[in-house]
């Protein structure tokens, strides 16, 4: 096999190192790809890895937030129904305990309504029972939260599109996906390595990779070939270019712009949830059906 020579060239390799060391340290994961198609793709990865390494042997369902994102369901439903996956959609603030089936439970946080809470008694009650946790989080939101892997979190996913990447912008937008190193081998995707040429000299080189469908396809668990690297290097020199610090400052303006639209939607008389959020707002509101009659 001849590598392409995108993935010999060293500059891109190193954005894409930096683009790995980004997202671990957003989510507290040691192991981190370089890039996937989108969040959606990222997840049902996610929910493909999870069962091949639970220790729950002949579990074949999957807990999946009833506050996930539509389009995630939509190719979760998709990609479980060739592999004989049940899904079902649960509260997991109101899980009293993960049945026998169960291998595996998929958290959106914030979920698609914005809320924020945590996760921390879910993600021990998976962790004792055997169960791989995976947790979907928006990592500008992430700056300000304690990383998903330090809560007890098994697989961290989610889209970079926050980080400088236009909406548009080349169709979906390069996803994330973060693990514990014992399970590493089963990453999707490709992870850029620091290793040493035959001549001693340090030099990057994919060191792990799943190969596109077309070449060992019985053993492939990703297809998409190009990874939405680009897209991964704009995020990766975005965050580069703010810093720590200019992160924190941007999503502190995402929370202090959602609070002044807030205060103006409860002026004029809308009811919003309650309760901790970031850059989502849900208004409540009533529909009012009116019938005619003839006659």
């Amino acid at each position: 096999y001849t590598p392409y020579q995108a993935e010999i060239a060293q500059g891109r390799l190193e954005a894409l190192l930096n683009f790995q060391t980004l997202v671990s340290e957003l989510t507290g994961l040691p192991i981190a790809n370089a890039s996937l198609l989108d969040e959606a793709t990222a997840a049902s990865e996610a929910m493909a890895l999870a069962r091949a390494v639970s220790p729950r042997n002949g579990a074949h369902r999957f807990l999946v937030d009833r506050a996930v994102l539509p389009q995630t369901l939509a190719v979760l439903h998709t990609r479980a129904e060739p592999l004989g996956i049940v899904i079902e959609s649960v509260d997991p603030q109101g899980l009293e305990s993960i049945p026998a089936d169960v291998f595996g439970l998929l958290l959106q946080l914030p979920g698609v309504d914005g809320r924020l809470w945590d996760p921390t008694p879910v993600l021990d009650a998976c962790r004792v029972g055997g169960v791989i946790s995976v947790a979907a989080i928006d990592p500008l939101a992430q700056v300000l939260l304690e990383p998903v892997g330090q809560l007890g979190a098994d697989i961290a996913v989610g889209s970079l599109q926050r980080y400088g990447v236009p909406m548009g912008f080349g169709g979906p937008h390069a996803a994330f996906f973060a693990t514990r190193d014992a399970f590493k081998r089963q990453v999707p995707g490709r992870l850029v390595g620091r290793s040493r040429d035959a001549e001693g000299r340090s030099a990057l080189r994919l060191a792990l990779q799943t190969r596109e469908q077309h070449i060992r396809r019985d053993k492939a668990t990703s297809n998409i070939c190009t990874a939405q690297v680009l897209l991964a290097v704009m995020a990766g020199f975005y965050a580069v270019h703010h810093g720590p610090e200019g992160l924190t400052s941007i999503a502190r303006r995402v929370l202090r712009l959602r609070a002044a639209l807030a205060l103006g939607l409860v002026r004029l008389g809308f009811q919003l949830d309650a309760g901790p959020a970031f850059g989502t707002i849900s208004v409540v509101t009533a529909c009012l059906l009116y019938t005619s009659r003839r006659g």
